[in-house]
């Protein structure tokens, strides 16, 4: 068997090399002309997504870019502490940038072939193969094709032409870099800045490196092409003012930050629910199949998690009782989790009174929520010598 992986994100190179352990030999074509991408901010890997990288062999490699996350911190704009958590082992912080050439690398490392450049455009369907074709006019012949080509998946629209986009957040992305923050270590712990009129988070490093990222409320959704059209410096002036009130270091550091180095990703989207993951030899994975907005925390862990599930199910069953046991396995988990990420989002972009709600609520919530409520996301861990559960009918 072999199989078609299209997209060299994150849930590419991650269901590559597991299927390569389930005994399917797998190539990943990335349509960007580098196989990283060269986009994206800086992220989170839960413990759930590190121990599912752990069941294929990537875990070492991608802790060694990671950067431990102690615990998260609730604040308001005024500095209150509004709440606190966090998890064990605790979750990691790392640049989508360096997270991708890791993965890429260590695919590579282990016989996966990457080919860059590769923009699936249709595919041709056989009862024993597919086969992918691409803007540049070539094609290649596989058993399966798995679609790990994100958010505005060319493959989810293959396999469903009705299948829904992504939903706007209400909110549109920054994030950067930071050499030099001027501030002292937060030893380990995320800020999360619930603002007046903004949301903000930040981090610094031991070394007075760190990153910062932040979240405006718009009534209008901006891509990330049309975000950019947008002088840089325009934005960071549209933050300085968003953030003037707060008292937190959220000006201190965008002031710190090279416009430069300031990434603007655009509105802040999600997928509540696709209705059909898979169709005849094409099945989808990560944010094609599960696109959660990044306030979950939760894209790239479960993007792991559902490639290495995939691959799981097609290493004990035929493809297509294996592609109903992955979504049987799969669903709830993360339309659950899609569904937490959305109410964060309104939280964030709460109006005056509701910040004031907010605000007040927030750490009763936390007080006297249980523990269990939070952490069954993190608990999630996979049996990879387990034989895969049949398909329920």
């Amino acid at each position: 068997m072999t199989a078609l992986v299209i997209g060299g994100g994150i849930g590419g190179p991650v269901a590559a090399v597991a299927l390569r352990r389930a005994g399917i030999e797998a190539t990943v074509f990335e349509a960007h002309a580098r196989p990283a991408g060269g986009a994206g901010g800086g992220l989170s890997i839960a413990p759930n997504g590190m121990r599912a990288l752990g069941v294929v062999g990537l875990e070492e490699a991608v802790r060694a870019v990671t950067t431990p996350i102690t615990s998260m911190r609730m604040r308001s704009w005024t500095g209150k502490v509004l709440a606190e958590f966090g998890t064990e082992p605790p979750m990691s912080m790392v640049w989508r940038d360096d997270l991708q050439r890791v993965l890429s690398e260590e695919a590579a490392g282990q016989g996966v072939r990457v080919v860059p450049g590769k923009r699936l455009t249709h595919v041709t369907e056989a009862p024993d193969h597919v086969v992918a074709h691409f803007a540049d006019g070539t094609s290649a012949t596989g058993g399966l094709l798995v679609g790990a080509d994100g958010i505005r998946s060319t493959v989810r629209r293959l396999i469903d032409p009705g299948a829904p986009g992504p939903r706007y957040a209400g909110l549109l992305g920054f994030g950067a870099r930071v050499a030099d923050t001027g501030l002292p270590s937060t030893g380990g712990v995320m800020h999360m800045v619930f603002g007046k009129r903004a949301f903000f988070g930040y981090q610094v490093l031991d070394d007075g490196s760190g990153g910062w990222f932040a979240n405006l409320p718009s009534r209008t959704p901006l891509s990330t092409t049309e975000a950019r059209k947008t002088p840089v410096e325009e934005w960071v002036a549209t933050m300085r003012a968003a953030f003037a009130d707060d008292r937190v270091p959220a000006v201190a550091l965008i002031d710190r930050t090279d416009p430069a180095d300031v990434l603007v990703t655009g509105a802040l989207e999600d997928v509540p629910s696709v209705p059909t993951w898979s169709r005849g030899r094409m099945v989808l994975v990560g944010d094609a199949a599960h696109a959660t907005s990044p306030s979950s925390g939760q894209g790239a862990s479960l993007a792991v998690e559902s490639a290495v599930e995939l691959a799981r199910c097609l290493r004990d069953l035929p493809h297509d009782r294996a592609f109903a046991a992955y979504e049987h396995l799969r669903r709830d988990r993360v339309e659950r989790i899609i569904a937490m990420a959305a109410r964060t989002n309104r939280d964030k972009a709460a109006g005056p009174v509701g910040r004031v709600l907010r605000d007040l609520l927030m750490p009763w919530a936390v007080k006297f929520a249980k523990p269990e409520r939070y952490t069954w996301q993190f608990d999630h861990r996979i049996d990879w010598d387990e034989p895969s559960a049949v398909a329920r009918p």
